[in-house]
């Protein structure tokens, strides 16, 4: 399994309904609202068999109330 981190920014005042849909999808292990440029921030883990574009994409990235993410990977933990 890969872990990376995905930040969502949301339109205004839908940042609940996007968190709620997000959880609802079952594939975030943790998700969390933050401050700053992103409202939210999920770690997810994704299958090495899978293309984590494509798997983010068919996944997540169609919720309504998401104007952007930004997907950052991991390569090792410490």
């Amino acid at each position: 399994m890969r872990c990376v981190f995905v930040q969502f920014r949301c339109q205004p005042g839908k940042t609940y309904e996007v968190a709620d849909a997000i959880y609802d999808r079952e594939i975030v292990s943790e998700l969390y609202s933050t401050s700053g440029e992103y409202d939210l921030i999920a770690k997810i883990y994704i299958p090495d068999n899978e293309d984590v574009g494509h798997f983010l994409n068919e996944r997540l990235f169609d919720i309504a109330g998401i104007n952007r993410t930004m997907t950052t990977m991991t390569f090792k933990a410490f």
